[in-house]
């Protein structure tokens, strides 16, 4: 490399803050008003950007966007959207359009949970638990389309989890709680890989697909024998702290990993390290 270009290189180079600042972005977020959804949410109105904050319930969805920080005076907005409902994901998604006027950004958080286990669980359960991953993908597919339209690249942040790269501990769970369900596993694998085959397709289109795969964060109404069990099973000795999922969102979503894709980055204390 001359060193002409070289030079020219390092006078285009742009600083850290500008890498990660979300400033005159639009982040479209599912599942807005969870446990690990809530602090997402705060993440990316924290980073500057202007927050569509998605539930099945319009109410639920605006009451979790009118609490989200304005940090530069940005504006968020609520929209009721079903991702298990494909003509929700249509109007949901076009509504979003229309209030934010674009979208640069995607979280795929929401999740309908079941907590039959591999013992009891029927068929419908689970392929109700699968239907998640295609909320997924066609919430991805309708930015991808949207960011080739408007001649933009895109990002999209597919939610997994670290029970989607490892199993668990039945001990962990035996006589307090049911199994960690079979069909979450399958569900949260499958995002995973989903993630890194439509990474790869829409590379060209400057939309890039990454997985952010927490670890154990439990709620608050998790039974805590079963908490203090997996405490013995990580690392660190402690469970996740929501706000410990902001820095890798805001990085996943923002400038800072344009070069990154196809990536599924886990936070989780180390559990998948053993």
């Amino acid at each position: 490399m001359s060193s002409e270009s070289t030079d020219s290189t390092y006078s285009a180079e742009r600083a850290v803050s500008e890498l990660f600042d979300l400033r005159e972005k639009v982040a479209l977020i599912s599942g807005a008003g969870g446990w690990l959804g809530s602090a997402m949410s705060r993440a990316l109105a924290e980073a500057g950007a202007n927050v569509v904050a998605t539930s099945r319930d319009s109410a639920r969805a605006e009451e979790c966007a009118a609490a989200l920080p304005a940090v530069g005076g940005q504006g968020h907005h609520g929209v009721a959207l079903d991702h298990l409902d494909e003509t929700s994901i249509e109007s949901g998604f076009a509504e979003a359009l229309d209030l934010a006027g674009r979208i640069d950004i995607l979280v795929n958080n929401g999740h309908a949970a079941n907590a039959s286990d591999l013992t009891s669980v029927n068929g419908e359960e689970f392929n109700r638990s699968l239907a998640n991953a295609t909320g997924y993908f066609l919430l991805a597919r309708k930015l991808r389309d949207h960011a080739v339209a408007r001649g933009g690249g895109a990002s999209v942040v597919m939610i997994g989890s670290m029970y989607g790269v490892v199993g668990s501990y039945p001990e962990a769970y035996e006589g307090l709680a049911p199994a960690s369900p079979v069909a979450y596993h399958a569900l949260k694998g499958g995002i995973v890989h989903m993630c890194r085959h439509l990474a790869v397709y829409w590379a060209k289109d400057g939309v890039r697909v990454n997985c952010l795969s927490p670890g154990p964060f439990p709620g608050p109404a998790a039974n805590t024998g079963m908490v203090e069990r997996l405490v013995g099973k990580s690392p660190m000795g402690r469970m996740g702290r929501p706000e410990e999922l902001k820095g890798a969102l805001v990085f996943l979503a923002s400038e800072a990993s344009s070069y990154v894709t196809g990536q599924n980055l886990l936070v989780d204390g180390g559990w998948t390290a053993w």
